[in-house]
């Protein structure tokens, strides 16, 4: 199984204002794959806790994924690439392009999200846009791909990817 952590990036949601759909989606997706949700939290669009959040995960060697939505656009407020540039220690771009060139196909919009994808220590990190539709989108892009991404990072063959019916 791939331990997977979401982190919804909002200043709404954190404040209680705003329900995450987004988290909605995201989780909709992931149930037929090999992923366990093992942590799930809201932060503002604060630079610094983003970045807190995310290192902390990666480097408690107990989450597989992090998949971030949120403050991925072009707002002032919108920092989650800044802050998982910080906390990564190697990009992987591929994955990003991907989710930008599917989800340009429905909505030329999604050309605007600066998300990111990048590896730290064992976990890989992904950044989906904060809309339920834009990170259903993106997650579609890559969901496939990333049970195999996981086991090459970990360096391991744990049939993650054998685990998905898709």
């Amino acid at each position: 199984m791939v331990r997977t952590a979401i982190l919804t990036v909002s200043d709404r949601g954190a404040a209680g204002q705003r329900e995450d759909t987004s988290v909605q989606e995201i989780r909709r997706l992931l149930q037929s794959g090999p992923f366990v949700e093992v942590d799930y939290q809201v932060v503002p669009d604060e630079q610094a806790m983003i970045r807190a959040k995310i290192r902390l995960w990666c480097d408690q060697d107990t989450v597989d994924l992090v998949l971030t939505t949120g403050g991925t656009g072009l707002a002032m407020r919108d920092r989650t690439p800044e802050a998982t540039r910080e906390v990564i220690e190697r990009e992987v771009p591929g994955l990003a392009e991907l989710m930008r060139a599917h989800g340009v196909a429905s909505n030329p919009l999604a050309a605007l999200s600066r998300g990111l994808v990048g590896v730290r220590r064992k976990t890989l990190v992904v950044n989906l846009p904060g809309s339920p539709a834009g990170a259903r989108e993106s997650l579609e892009a890559i969901v496939k791909v990333l049970p195999h991404a996981v086991d090459t990072i970990l360096g391991e063959q744990r049939s993650a990817s054998e685990a998905w019916h898709n």
